[in-house]
């Protein structure tokens, strides 16, 4: 029997993997201070875009010694720029259990055609990070925000290392606890945790990874979007806020905005806690119905941001076909968007945890969920 419609409806629906809910405290009205029609290189432009590299490290806790720059082209553009440029001075470990990883895969083997050895598992499962050759450099995502799928920790990763470790934590920052003595080049974009706007990446390089870019010169040619040094030198203004080209003003704002929300909730800590207690909910939820279970088959690796969930229940036939139907439920009755899986994913739901989202939408909608899933075997 169908059960009936909830009572309760989120009062925020949007639970997409990127772009993400806005923190619950934003309004239009918070940007005023964006200074449009102005150049980014004038003062007011290059203080904001310092005072978001002095923000980032502030939230983070990022080490002093470590560059912080914004760059073009979001996660993808920062991962990119790094390989593009760090990567061929000895060979790689190339690491891959979702979609984005394996683009890097793809990126690293079959375009910049360097030695490599790459390590694959399935969706919902986690290479074996301790096998790893950490004398190489080693290229992988914290979090599989695809898969659902990620880092426990950091602890296999060895302080004498001699390759440098670059991390696509664009899912993870903000939400998930990151080992910086472990990471020498960290990636991620606005628009995940902090629910910022799109198109703008960040780099994060330890002294490590500064050290490669100085010593080190990659023999491909280097397009000006991607050249973080001049004559054999950092080029130090990119990680000030003199960016590489020009930035959104209003999303730079945008993410000042949520920078100070952040800061407001005791920074990463408080920030991790908002989606552990998020995710905890539809965790608790599969414990309780037998016909949904989390995609990452090992507890201690389920991600707290991009939640991955899969349908166990016998009497479906196409998998596919009935995740989709289950979503479009949730999203014409307006209580959830954008919550069918990745299209190279396995069939199921994917709902964003992260900080911006209220505890109180996740725990409304689990009730929904549970409707369309019967409404949908009825039918």
């Amino acid at each position: 029997m169908v059960t009936t419609k909830p009572d309760t409806r989120p009062d925020n629906a949007r639970f997409s993997s990127g772009p993400c809910a806005k923190p619950p405290t934003w309004s239009l009205e918070s940007l005023g201070d964006a200074p449009l029609g102005r150049s980014h290189r004038a003062t007011v432009g290059k203080a904001k875009l310092a005072e978001a590299i002095d923000l980032t490290r502030e939230v983070l806790n990022i080490p002093a010694d470590y560059r912080i720059g914004i760059v073009p082209a979001s996660d993808t553009g920062a991962f990119e720029m790094a390989m593009w440029t760090m990567l061929g001075e000895r060979p790689a470990e190339m690491v891959a259990w979702e979609s984005f990883g394996a683009g890097w895969v793809t990126d690293v083997v079959k375009q910049l055609k360097i030695e490599a050895t790459v390590h694959e598992a399935a969706y919902g499962e986690i290479v074996d990070m301790a096998a790893l050759n950490y004398d190489n450099d080693v290229c992988f995502t914290w979090n599989g925000t695809t898969s659902g799928v990620r880092m426990p920790h950091g602890d296999m990763i060895p302080a004498d290392r001699a390759g440098l470790t670059l991390c696509d934590a664009t899912s993870a920052a903000f939400a998930q606890d990151l080992p910086w003595d472990k990471l020498d080049v960290t990636t991620f974009s606005w628009q995940k945790v902090m629910g910022g706007e799109a198109a703008h990446g960040m780099l994060i390089l330890s002294p490590r990874a500064v050290e490669r870019l100085e010593s080190y010169t990659p023999a491909w040619p280097l397009p000006k979007i991607f050249r973080l040094t001049s004559k054999g030198k950092l080029i130090e203004g990119i990680f000030k806020g003199e960016t590489i080209n020009t930035p959104s003003m209003l999303c730079v704002e945008d993410y000042l905005v949520a920078l100070k929300w952040g800061q407001t909730l005791g920074g990463q800590p408080g920030l991790k806690a908002r989606a552990d207690a998020n995710a905890g909910v539809i965790f608790d939820f599969c414990e309780k119905h037998d016909w949904i279970a989390n995609l990452a088959v090992d507890p201690a690796t389920r991600s707290n941001t991009s939640v991955c969930l899969k349908f166990t229940d016998d009497r479906i036939t196409d998998g596919a076909a009935f995740a989709k139907a289950v979503a479009k439920r949730l999203e014409a009755e307006g209580v959830a968007l954008d919550v069918g899986a990745y299209r190279d994913a396995p069939a199921g739901l994917r709902i964003w945890c992260g900080a911006t989202v209220d505890h109180s939408d996740v725990a409304a909608l689990m009730p929904w969920i549970e409707w369309a899933f019967e409404a949908e075997i009825a039918a």
